[in-house]
């Protein structure tokens, strides 16, 4: 192998240091500029002896100014040759400041740049952490933000523009309150990337899922790079969207890590919201921090009572179950003791209204009704539309239905009813339709159906498949008011922003999956354990929740606090936290839903009212 000359040699070490960024490249300028000075001043000094003052100092003062402010080179006098040195100084200076205001701008710009991705390291402590960037990031930091009465700190690390992630956060969520949103650009699957979060000093974690293709594979890499740490980390709290990649994200995150299915919890919400009206409404309230929300406690002056007597322990709080050492119960037997060590699941406006009230409010035996069950009948089930969980829907939906009931499936997608054989209860028919054509939707005969379920199709965009769903709806809307034909409807949608036009439709539920799973991550995130108490809930197992007739517990039209409610229902083995006004279903945000109401409140119940309760079907 030829060994390189020295000029290559040199010419690569001159490249080597030129490339190590804006102050090589200034003190090469400064270097070539200073041995200008000295070259002008050893020439003045040489050549012109008699034009310079003070010798060598004198010589380098006059060509340092020449080469600074060339301006100076029109005062000058002398003889040629030290005039011409004096220019050739000047010209080079116009040359090398002109260089060096160029890098020096060139330099600034890109540290500017640099602070505009947000590059430096967080120094907080005890705040919450977002991994990724999603539509769901907006619903997270607002509830977050209705959560916290401190001040606190929510930093944002995704592959997105600093600035652009900000001005969106500004647009959606104008105010924050005491909250401060702290945003950094990088790779969430990068471990040089996290340690600008501050990992270890965090309160919690959520890593969302991005929008496009594959999103899981992006999930569990970043539980990878979390689970590489070593448990420098919270608690970690994400959401998977194929229930098919639960147990790899599982693997990768290991026992840290709680792990939310993002179309199993959504399909568990759309079937209870058919089967019941109003569901989705309550499930939302429960979910979000605006109004009653969930919490566990450890009260030992409960300890010896049984659940049906510690249901009218609290005033301005409503008892739903314990956390036990086996687990979470909601609606226990009203016989079950509360044991040392148990907590008590409550709905509450905040921590600090559970309080044990000093007497129990008054209870009116005279207006408690003694209504019998409703046997569970066979019905008839229409869905409209398919996508990716709309076979879990099916399948749930069997669990829930008495044996010969009818589901009907009219959709234009060529998945629909697919690998759905060995139902229990359901007698499942695939029709061709396209859900948006009036003609078609009536050839369906839709008046024979207790239930409609209009599903998101994913073979368009979220954008799209919403203006579909929302046709749809506006269609079934127009054939009820036309043929005078009631039925419950409840649609998916994606965008929250889409809820307002769906309303229009009057559509008795509407399920927003991405902003269900945004509340469930953001409750989550502070705190984790009431994961047991979200999946208790969106379980066909055990108790659920149920808008019940208000003439099935109490006499309508008479004055009854809701302490007589709360024990009529406990008589029939259920739990009640709430009602729903029938005046109010169409009034935005709550249509008509109050949970946790005070118990010495007076109340009067009209025909249409339903009572909220936690009960077996």
């Amino acid at each position: 192998m030829a060994k390189a000359s020295v000029r290559e040699r040199a010419r690569y070490w001159f490249d080597n240091t030129m490339s190590r960024g804006t102050g090589a490249l200034i003190g090469w300028l400064a270097a070539f500029c200073a041995a200008l000075i000295v070259a002008a001043a050893m020439l003045a000094v040489w050549l012109t002896p008699g034009e310079i003052e003070n010798g060598v100092p004198g010589a380098l003062w006059a060509s340092l100014m020449r080469t600074l402010s060339p301006g100076k080179i029109a005062s000058d006098q002398g003889t040629a040759p030290y005039l011409a040195i004096m220019l050739t100084a000047s010209l080079g200076g116009l040359f090398f400041v002109s260089l060096f205001v160029g890098l020096l701008s060139a330099g600034l710009k890109t540290k500017v740049e640099d602070l505009r991705k947000g590059r430096s390291r967080i120094i907080e402590s005890q705040h919450t952490v977002i991994l990724g960037w999603s539509d769901q990031v907006f619903t997270i930091v607002a509830e977050l933000v209705k959560a916290r009465e401190q001040k606190s700190v929510i930093a944002i690390l995704a592959d997105k523009d600093k600035v652009s992630m900000e001005d969106d956060l500004r647009d959606r969520i104008p105010d924050t309150g005491r909250v401060r949103v702290v945003c950094r650009t990088g790779r969430p699957t990068e471990s040089a990337d996290l340690d600008l979060m501050n990992l270890g000093a965090a309160r919690s974690i959520v890593v969302l899922s991005p929008s496009g293709e594959d999103p899981d594979a992006h999930v569990i890499k970043t539980l990878l790079a979390l689970a590489k740490r070593r448990g420098d980390h919270p608690p970690v709290v994400a959401a998977i969207a194929d229930s098919g990649n639960m147990a790899a994200a599982r693997l990768a995150g290991g026992p840290g890590v709680h792990l939310v299915d993002s179309d199993d919890t959504a399909a568990r919400l759309i079937v209870q919201s058919s089967r019941q009206s109003g569901m989705s409404v309550v499930c939302m309230d429960l979910l979000n921090f605006d109004d009653g929300e969930i919490y566990l406690r450890r009260l030992p002056s409960l300890t010896g009572r049984t659940y049906g007597q510690a249901l009218s322990a609290f005033e301005n709080a409503t008892l739903i179950g314990l956390r036990r050492a086996t687990g979470v119960e909601l609606n226990p037997s009203t016989e079950t003791v509360i044991a040392e060590g148990d907590d008590v699941i409550v709905i509450a406006q905040d921590d600090s209204t559970i309080d044990l009230a000093a007497r129990p409010a008054a209870v009116d035996e005279t207006a408690i009704v003694r209504a019998g069950r409703t046997r569970l009948e066979p019905e008839r089930t229409l869905v409209l539309g398919w996508n990716g969980r709309a076979g879990t829907i099916v399948r749930y939906l069997d669990g829930y239905v008495a044996p010969g009931s009818v589901l009907d499936v009219a959709a234009g997608h060529p998945d629909a009813g697919a690998g759905l054989g060995g139902l229990r209860n359901l007698t499942l028919n695939v029709k061709e339709c396209e859900t948006t054509d009036r003609y078609a939707l009536e050839s369906l005969s839709v008046g024979l159906y207790q239930h409609v379920i209009v599903l998101s199709d994913d073979r368009f965009e979220p954008h799209h498949a919403d203006t579909r769903t929302l046709m749809s709806l506006l269609q079934l809307r127009d054939m009820q008011t036309v043929m005078h034909e009631r039925y419950s409807i409840v649609s998916e949608m994606h965008d929250e922003n889409n809820r307002a036009l769906a309303e229009v439709t009057e559509a008795d539920d509407i399920v927003i999956s991405d902003t269900v799973i945004g509340l469930l991550l953001a409750q989550l995130a502070e705190n984790r354990h009431l994961s047991e108490v979200f999946g208790y809930l969106f379980d066909s197992r055990g108790s659920e929740i149920y808008p019940r007739p208000a003439s099935d517990y109490i006499t309508e039209g008479r004055p009854v606090t809701f302490a007589t409610v709360i024990e009529s229902a406990r008589r029939r083995g259920e739990t009640a936290i709430g009602y729903r006004r029938a005046a109010r279903v169409s009034e935005a945000p709550h249509f008509g839903v109050v949970l946790n109401p005070a118990k010495s409140a007076e109340l009067v119940f009209e025909a249409g009212d339903k009572v909220i309760v936690l009960a077996e079907r």
